[in-house]
């Protein structure tokens, strides 16, 4: 099979039937394998969300600016984002093993450079590393799955790995602030470290590094280029555009050129003798529709979440870590989901689990934006439980769709489409959700505000108690008395929570148009290639 023949299984010539011979001792072992790459992949889906919390201990530790704790958290993410497809095509170069370990070793190595660091530059020149590191450990950790698990078992396989990545995730918060409240910022990242050595030694003795006897032999550097510039202008944008506005021509400006590098990179991949990206790969319908579920779920959970930390923090008064356990409903959910899911996927198919999943998100969804200054801790665990429940199925079920239906050779690009589906997703519902949050704040907090009879406030004032209201908090000047006090409290919370609800009906509609994209799926028709592949 070559780079330009398409996936769809009636296009391409019926390759044997491979039937794996079973694992002997440690090495190759596929649930050894298994728990392997789940420590690294561990690793990095805690940093994603662990590091938010010690960034405020971070800025008055080395003296920041609020753009620089910013920086923090966007050069990961931009790096990560940016480099996740190459990173799987260089494990499908030169093999899965080697790039996860290295990912590893170097993920773990930046770690403990920032707990090292005494300069803000230090900790976000470090950070960018980890994103590119990161982006070369999480596909490979796929691609080694798929090659050695049986199509019988990839299902399940894939649902204790999603597992992995829910309760690495969702628990981040937690652990973040026990440990910034009771050993230092520095340990949120030194942490790292012991988790990379143990993965690594797991990785050494265990893994088993699968080839594709078709595998690419060489580098299509401008498709490389043009794909990387493409996914940093239109990441950039949806990162700046809360700042700089929707309606800024600085906005438009990279989404153009974004759009442009895209187009430029789809007529070159016609052309070039080994592409980046096959586009033949999009001729299958059930992964094309796998990457454009993965973006929607992305954009209905984490943008949809976003709002509710502040929710928890800011109008109830939670501390990160007593936010981080009302949370732990919709953990819980996925870490018990996860591998039901995958069963039901193996024995159903995915199009039903995942049409069922994303429906149980917009149910959960609709029910977060009911959600208001006195709602209980029951009623808030009911939707964030239905929440992590209907998250499973299409967390395991798309990324078996997306892999299963790429051909073993291009194994770790379909991981990379998977994980930068899953980053843009999740940018693009902090952004558009975000701007749905800020015009809805903008337009009823004036009328509000008036209403309650609180003293007029100017054009810059305004502005200023938007911002702040954006995120829940109620914007009171020092030294209030405690009646203005409650009464400022009081709009800033309707007025948020009015934001909130908003978000969250926007965030429930996409997951009702994920539904429908759902029903294009299927069983991923290259499964039963990965467990017969050569091995080095």
């Amino acid at each position: 099979m070559t780079s330009q023949t398409t996936v769809d299984k009636a296009d391409r010539v019926p390759e044997p039937e491979h039937v794996p011979a079973p694992a002997k001792g440690l090495r190759g072992h596929p649930w050894l394998t298994l728990f392997s790459v789940a420590i690294g992949v561990m690793m990095v889906a805690l940093d994603g969300t662990i590091v938010a919390i010690a960034n405020p201990t971070i800025k008055n530790d080395l003296g920041a600016t609020f753009a620089d704790v910013q920086w923090i958290t966007n050069g990961y993410f931009l790096a990560l984002a940016v480099t996740l497809i190459t990173a799987g095509k260089l494990g499908d170069r030169f093999g899965h093993r080697q790039t996860f370990l290295i990912g590893v070793v170097g993920f773990a190595a930046a770690s403990g450079a920032i707990g090292l660091s005494d300069s803000i530059a230090f900790v976000i020149t470090f950070r960018v590393l980890q994103g590119l590191f990161g982006a070369l450990l999480m596909p490979a950790a796929l691609g080694l799955l798929r090659a050695t698990f049986p199509a019988e078992k990839l299902n399940m396989a894939i649902g204790i790995w999603g597992m992995v990545i829910g309760a690495s995730t969702a628990g981040g918060p937690i652990v973040g602030g026990l440990l910034v409240e009771h050993v230092s910022w520095q340990s949120v990242f030194f942490i790292n470290v012991p988790i990379g050595v143990l993965a690594l030694a797991l990785g050494l003795f265990i893994l088993l590094d699968h080839r594709a006897e078709n595998a690419p032999r060489s580098f299509d550097v401008p498709g490389i280029v043009l794909l990387s510039g493409a996914m940093f202008c239109l990441v950039w944008a949806l990162i700046k555009a809360p700042t700089w506005g929707w309606g800024d021509g600085m906005t438009w400006s990279f989404i153009a050129g974004s759009v442009l590098c895209f187009v430029v990179f789809a007529l070159w991949e016609t052309r070039v003798a080994e592409p980046l990206i096959p586009l033949a790969l999009f001729r299958s319908v059930p992964l094309s529709a796998g990457v454009v579920l993965m973006v929607l779920m992305a954009i209905a959970f984490m943008g949809g979440l976003f709002f509710v930390t502040f929710y928890l923090q800011n109008v109830h008064g939670m501390s990160p870590v007593e936010s981080g356990m009302h949370l732990l409903p919709l953990t819980g959910m996925m870490i018990v989901g996860s591998p039901l899911a995958g069963a039901m996927i193996t024995k159903f198919g995915p199009r039903v689990p995942l049409a069922g999943g994303m429906t149980l998100t917009a149910a959960a969804m609709y029910g977060m934006s009911t959600l208001d200054a006195g709602t209980g801790s029951g009623i808030m665990s009911l939707w964030f439980a239905l929440l992590g429940l209907g998250l499973a199925p299409v967390m395991v079920g798309a990324t078996e769709v997306i892999v299963g239906n790429a051909p073993l050779e291009l194994s770790g690009v379909a991981g990379g489409l998977q994980q930068a589906a899953m980053q843009i997703g999740g940018s693009l519902g902090t952004a558009v959700l975000g701007a749905v949050m800020a015009s809805k704040v903008d337009s009823d907090l004036a009328g509000n505000w008036t209403g309650a009879g609180l003293p007029p406030l100017t054009h810059d004032q305004l502005g200023q108690a938007s911002e702040a209201v954006q995120v829940g908090v109620a914007p009171v000047p020092p030294g209030a008395p405690p009646a203005l006090d409650e009464k400022i409290t009081g709009v800033a919370q309707d007025t948020f929570i009015a934001g909130m609800s908003m978000a969250c009906l926007v965030a429930a509609g996409v997951a009702v148009v994920a539904i429908l994209v759902a029903l294009l799926t299927k069983r991923g028709e290259n499964a039963e290639a990965g467990a017969g592949a050569a091995h080095i």
